[in-house]
């Protein structure tokens, strides 16, 4: 393989709150409009773009930070309440998730559920 040629990654931001970088896909785009922070899932929304993991500690530690007001060259405060109510939904969504695949997988962590059943024959 030549010097040249190099495998393609996927683009990699840094989140505004916590300032770790993560992949595109997994972090929130946020734009500013009207003077407020509106959460941007699909990334369509014109304008620049601040992107934050989806997290209540990311967006807590950004608003404290006033990193919004930086990332996107903001004058003055900006409201979040969309943001938070996004972010909200998220965690709840992430918890109703891992609570149906508990629900539909009783087995224990570390033990096996191979030789449980009848065997085949």
């Amino acid at each position: 393989m030549s010097g040249r040629t190099r495998a393609r990654g996927c683009p990699e931001r840094t989140c505004v709150g916590c300032r770790v970088r993560a992949t595109k896909g997994d972090l929130l785009r946020v734009v500013e409009a009207g003077g407020a922070c509106v959460p941007d899932p699909r990334g369509t929304l014109p304008g620049r773009g601040a992107y934050l993991h989806p997290v209540k500690a990311c967006l807590d530690l950004a608003v404290r930070r006033r990193a919004f007001v930086r990332a996107l060259r903001a004058r003055g405060p900006l409201g979040t309440a969309d943001v938070d109510r996004f972010v909200e939904q998220a965690v709840e969504a992430d918890m109703s998730t891992k609570n149906t695949s508990a629900a539909r997988n009783p087995a224990q962590p570390g033990t096996s559920r191979v030789g449980s059943g009848s065997r085949l024959r």
